[in-house]
């Protein structure tokens, strides 16, 4: 695979690696498709998972900024916040998070993605729930500090979910489309199966899949959203492929009808478990030896079962499930799963 992209494609800095590898699953042999799993999960061990994709481009800007702090928010297990904290420092940058908690005065205990952001030297300013509506307010005030003080911010919102990060999933599925040639076609139609959180990976995969033509070669993309709900994510990603299309000009024209979104698997709330998803995970790892989260792969690994077992022609002939990382977001949660082991 050529490295250029597309002729039209912003710097970016490697920081992932990649291609990833893909393979096939033993679970849900009973279910009716067969499962194929992308291994985002394997673009780095700090910097695993999606987030990273996102990251090349943003922190390339940066670098071309001349950053000398990255801004960024999430909740308090955010992968995305503390790949970000990692990139910063592996470019010679600080980092200042801005975490979502239940009672910012009593903060939780540094387990997981928290622990590495403490590990890696970032500045944490926690936040209530109610607070978070202002994220990007509380995140401009903070750059604002930081320039008051002479420092360099450099913002990126939250998951890297804009036009400029979202082209890390271009090339995803660019990958994808390698990595799917001998798998699908019309006859044998393949779904690409995505954990939407924040419509910056969805807003890529759309956006890459409309770019190469793949729903003539019988690949087509879904997201299942783990918060809020499909007229939320349409809208957001919608945005975003619209603000691609004005910067560079792809002519791609997505439009609300190539994004297709999985609703009703939320669950108990955002990063909020159920015992049927934990089971998922559970089973999945007894099965093949892989490891999903709670927030975003389990959640919406197990919504694709629950929808197989409804249906299961509902995606094809295969479902090529990739799996975007968090395997540290699992450690604060081994009470839920202690009675499940």
């Amino acid at each position: 695979m050529a490295d250029t992209l597309h002729d039209r494609e912003p710097p970016r800095i490697q920081l992932a690696n990649q291609p990833t590898r893909g393979h096939w699953l033993r679970y849900g042999e009973s279910l009716g498709p067969r499962f194929w799993l992308k291994r985002d999960d394997h673009t780095g061990s700090e910097l695993m998972g999606n987030k990273v994709r996102k990251l090349e481009y943003l922190m390339a800007d940066a670098l071309a900024e001349k950053a000398t702090h990255v801004f960024s928010c999430g909740g308090e297990q955010s992968n995305h916040a503390r790949a970000t904290a990692f990139a910063a420092r592996q470019l010679g940058m600080e980092s200042v998070l801005i975490l979502r908690t239940d009672d910012p005065e009593q903060p939780p205990a540094a387990t997981g993605n928290i622990l590495l952001d403490k590990l890696v030297g970032s500045e944490i300013v926690w936040i209530s729930r109610p607070a978070w509506r202002n994220r990007n307010q509380l995140l401009a005030e903070q750059a604002d500090r930081i320039r008051a003080a002479g420092g360099r911010p450099y913002v990126v919102p939250e998951g890297g979910s804009n036009a400029l990060g979202s082209w890390g999933y271009i090339r995803a599925m660019h990958e994808l489309a390698s990595d799917l040639s001998t798998i699908a076609s019309p006859s044998n139609p393949v779904t690409v199966v995505y954990a939407c959180g924040s419509g910056g990976t969805g807003a890529g995969l759309v956006m890459g899949a409309k770019l190469f033509g793949l729903a003539a070669k019988g690949i087509r993309i879904a997201g299942v959203n783990v918060c809020d709900d499909r007229a939320y994510f349409l809208d957001v990603i919608g945005k975003i492929c619209s603000d691609m299309e004005s910067r560079w000009s792809l002519g791609a024209n997505v439009t609300a009808e190539d994004i297709e979104l999985v609703d009703g698997h939320v669950g108990a709330g955002y990063a909020k478990s159920r015992p049927e998803e934990l089971m998922t995970i559970r089973d999945l790892c007894r099965s093949d030896g892989v490891v999903l989260d709670p927030v975003y792969t389990g959640k919406a690994f197990h919504g694709v079962v629950t929808e197989l077992k409804r249906d299961p022609k509902r995606f094809g002939s295969t479902v090529a499930f990739i799996h975007t990382g968090g395997m540290f977001g699992l450690f604060p949660s081994y009470d839920l799963f202690t009675p499940l082991l």
